[in-house]
This record gives structure tokens, C-alpha cells and sequence, in this order.
């Protein structure tokens, strides 16, 4: 730590020039915090995804609070050409708690209604004709395909110019979605090694490279897409927290009824015996 205090007998100018001095390392430490911080983030985003195939989910449905986030990031930034044609906007409210009045200001768009079906507004062909097909409906996504691979087909986009909309995916290659989250991740360039494979020069994917920061960080951005990620789990089977608190309860009846059981069998044959 920087040292203010001086000995009370050193001269007057000594300890101005002191005080100055630390002043001025202070002054430079929080002008300077920000710019490392950014550094920090920077470097710490170059050369990772390596191991992308081994990222998970980690979600919970019974996280209420990740839940409201996801439904709230999930109309916003994917229900644009997504729908969720199984849900409703009301049932949405009434199991993440979210009060009537907050779900028709915030959830409802305008002209609908919270019984309605969670539709998109983009029409069919002009999807067909702007990505070459039409994006599907997310309703079972989490329950066909696993949360696991949701997460890591948000999270591996990467910048390739040679595709119409600009972007590729490690998870789905050739994907027609556009790369709708990365002002928020950042552009980040695919750096492949070539391996001999079966006699033959193939490109092997190694890691990731950070070309331009996103306006959050990397903590931030994988909080982000777990929440979407979390939602779309539980749109999938809206019962799933209910259903498995239950089964606790039920698995602990039995091992009563079982307890309860084998005192009767004992009674009943303790005279056999």
C-alpha cells in the first residue's frame, strides 16, 4: 500500500512532496483501473472455446429469478423470428409469478392479449426469403435436442464471411440464424489447424479468438444465454420444478409405507415363527 503517513520531524516541503506524490499514484490507479480491467477481459478472451463440446447449461427451473430474466431476454431478442406456439403469455405470468399488470405492459405485445399463444411477428415467406427457411418454433427445443447443446449453439458463433449472413456455428454448421447476440458477446474469429484425418488434410477447429468486444463480458454473456437457455427448459415441460419437488415427497411415502409394511408382516408372522 502507498505509505502517506511521514515522521513529524522530517521538514514541511518533505512531507508536501510526500503527499503529492501519493496523490498522484492514486489519481493515476483509478484513471488506469478501467483500461486494465478492459485489458484483463481482453486477454482473457483470446484463445478459449477449446474445449467447447464439454460446456454445459449448468440451469435450474427452479431458479425463479433466472426464469423471469430468460423470459424477459427471450422475447426480446429471439421471439422476433422464433414462437412458442405450446405457451401462453398468461401462463408464463402465473407460473414465474409475475403480476397480471407487469405481464400485459411487458410481455404482451401490443394489440394482444395474455391468453394468446406466444406467436412471432415475422412472416413465413419473408423468413424463407431473408434465411432460406423458416426459423422453428422453440417450444420442445430444450426437450429434442438437451440444454446442454442450446447453450453451446449460442455460444459458438464465430465470423465467417463466406456465409450469407455473415456468421458459422461450431454446434450447427452452415446454420442459417444470423449471429443476433453479438453486440452483446462480441465478434469473435475461429482459428482451425490442419490435421492429417484418414489420409487426407482436414481443418480441426482449436480456439477462439476475440476480434471486437461486445458490450458485455464473457461472466456476463454466459449468465446471459443460461437464462435463455433455462427458460426454454422449462417452456418445454412447465411442470418439470413442481413435478420433481413432488417426487420427493412421493419416494418418501413409500419408504414409509414400506417402514409401516414390514412391521405388519412382522406382527402377522411373529407366531409362525
Amino acid at each position: 500500500m502507498l505509505e502517506l503517513q511521514t515522521n513529524p520531524r522530517a521538514p514541511r516541503a518533505a512531507k508536501t512532496v510526500r503527499c503529492q506524490a501519493g496523490l498522484a499514484l492514486m489519481i493515476a490507479a483509478v484513471l488506469l483501473a478501467p483500461a486494465a480491467a478492459f485489458a484483463a477481459e481482453a486477454a482473457g478472451q483470446q484463445g478459449f472455446g477449446a474445449d467447447w463440446e464439454s460446456w454445459k447449461a449448468h440451469n435450474s427451473v427452479s431458479d425463479l429469478a433466472s426464469l423471469q430474466r430468460g423470459a424477459r431476454d427471450f422475447l426480446s431478442y429471439c421471439n422476433g423470428c422464433h414462437a412458442l406456439k405450446y405457451m401462453r403469455y398468461s401462463r408464463i405470468g402465473v407460473d414465474l409469478e409475475i403480476p397480471p399488470d407487469m405481464v400485459a405492459k411487458l410481455l404482451v405485445p401490443s394489440g394482444g392479449k395474455a391468453t394468446d399463444y406466444i406467436s412471432t411477428p415475422m412472416p413465413a415467406a419473408d423468413a424463407v426469403s431473408w434465411f432460406g427457411k423458416e426459423p422453428p418454433d422453440l417450444s420442445l427445443i430444450a426437450r429434442a435436442r438437451g440444454t446442454d447443446y442450446l447453450y453451446q449453439y449460442l455460444t459458438t458463433f464465430y465470423i465467417d464471411p463466406a456465409r450469407p449472413t455473415g456468421a458459422n456455428n461450431l454446434a450447427l454448421p452452415a446454420s442459417a440464424m444470423p449471429d443476433v447476440l453479438s453486440h452483446l458477446e462480441g465478434l469473435k474469429r475461429a482459428v482451425f489447424r490442419q490435421e492429417q484425418l484418414n489420409g487426407t488434410t482436414q481443418e480441426v477447429f482449436d480456439h477462439f479468438e476475440t476480434v471486437v468486444p461486445g458490450s458485455m463480458t464473457r461472466a456476463q454473456f454466459d449468465d446471459f444465454v443460461r437464462d435463455i437457455v433455462n427458460f426454454l427448459d422449462y417452456v418445454g415441460e412447465p411442470v418439470q420444478a413442481h413435478r420433481r419437488a413432488l417426487g420427493v415427497w412421493v419416494v418418501g411415502f413409500l419408504l414409509v409405507f414400506t417402514w409401516l409394511a414390514w412391521l405388519l408382516k412382522k406382527e402377522y408372522w411373529k407366531d409362525v415363527h
